[in-house]
């Protein structure tokens, strides 16, 4: 009784961390599994399962809450569902042996990218426009399949992509992830069905991740806008590091010290990469602050509100991390642009760029 808690308040965390940065369910329950001794193809199995019911539930809370761009869902879940089968098929062929140094090492280097990611200022998007489905086929494919052989990564691979590609606001490129991740993990659940047999589930596992993970659905999606994910993926990426650092070291036979003073090594770099996240999501929040107040008194009194975006000149890119950023857009359909409004644009860039400096 005391495992399935813990399994169950594993969910929970992992929901909630995959509800504020689009990512990491997978990677976080499957790190823990591991740890916990599950083979590799049971872990992805069974945490894919629960995905099920815990992406339905995180899909309608973030529809719920306007972050979903459906067009963007629709092409790029088919081939992530298309790559999730084929990854879970490979996965169920191969041995314990084999697959643990694998899945171990696909998870390191997942974990090791959100430690990257995080240390340095997030960037939002610049402009707004269409993603197109030669984009987002291959990436769904490839997420697709890295999420069903390393027991996550749905989220690391398609989430940084979208947001690099400048097209959409961060808590609908969150929100359509996730929703998106229904289909695929549907897809992976039937490729380890046939793979391994029922027997390859870890049912009460299942359930336990299941019932944590449905109870972190809606405040997960109330989260995303609130949450600073500068420093959550850094202590996230952190922690999956450190623990399938393990995995590595004892798939490879190294002993003695040589484990400690790697432990040591990263143990160091995680703490450099919590401060440098620290340090970013402050100066971004002082730089956004500097902004706001700047366009807040070249603007005519009481036309920006206290705490509000300074209006369409304010640059994307300086919104808190975890906040939403609208795109920068000439005119909106059906308006015409406001007198001013792109050299107030213009202006609010360069004392961006002035503040970063």
């Amino acid at each position: 009784m005391r495992k399935l808690l813990v399994l169950a308040l594993v969910g929970l965390a992992a929901q909630l961390v995959d509800g504020a940065l689009g990512m990491a369910y997978g990677l976080t329950s499957s790190t823990l599994l591991l740890f916990a001794g599950v083979a590799p193809a049971a872990a992805s199995a069974s945490v894919h399962l629960a995905e099920i019911g815990t992406t339905l539930a995180a899909g309608v809370s973030h529809w719920r809450f306007g972050n979903v761009d459906w067009k963007v869902v629709g092409r790029i879940a088919l081939p992530g569902a298309i790559g999730a089968f084929a990854g879970a098929t490979f996965l169920s062929s191969i041995s314990t042996e084999a697959a643990a140094p694998w899945m171990a090492a696909i998870l390191f280097t997942l974990g090791a990218y959100l430690l990257v990611r995080f240390s340095r200022p997030l960037r939002a998007n610049r402009a707004a426009g269409r993603l197109r489905s030669r984009f987002l086929a291959p990436l769904g494919l490839a997420a697709g399949f890295v999420d069903a052989t390393g027991g996550g990564g749905w989220g690391p691979v398609a989430t940084p992509a979208l947001l690099v590609s400048g097209r959409m606001e961060p808590r609908k490129v969150i929100g359509s992830v996730d929703t998106s991740e229904f289909v695929v993990a549907g897809a992976a659940s039937i490729g380890f069905l046939i793979g391994l047999g029922s027997e390859g589930f870890l049912l009460p596992t299942v359930a336990a991740l299941l019932v944590g993970g449905l109870i972190a659905a809606p405040i997960a999606a109330w989260l995303v806008r609130i949450v600073p994910a500068q420093l959550l993926g850094a202590v996230i990426g952190g922690v999956i590091v450190l623990t399938n650092a393990r995995t590595l070291l004892s798939a490879g036979g190294v002993g003695g010290s040589v484990p400690v003073v790697v432990y040591a090594l990263l143990g160091a770099a995680w703490l450099v990469a919590v401060g440098l996240a620290v340090r970013a999501l402050r100066r971004t929040r002082r730089a956004r602050a500097t902004v706001d107040a700047a366009l807040a008194s070249a603007s005519p009194a009481g036309t920006v509100p206290p705490g509000e975006p300074a209006g369409p000149g304010a640059p994307a890119e300086l919104a808190a991390p975890g906040e939403s950023a609208e795109p920068v857009e000439a005119a909106r359909p059906g308006q015409g642009p406001e007198s001013g409004a792109a050299a107030e644009a213009a202006e609010s860039r360069k004392l961006a760029a002035a503040v970063e400096g």
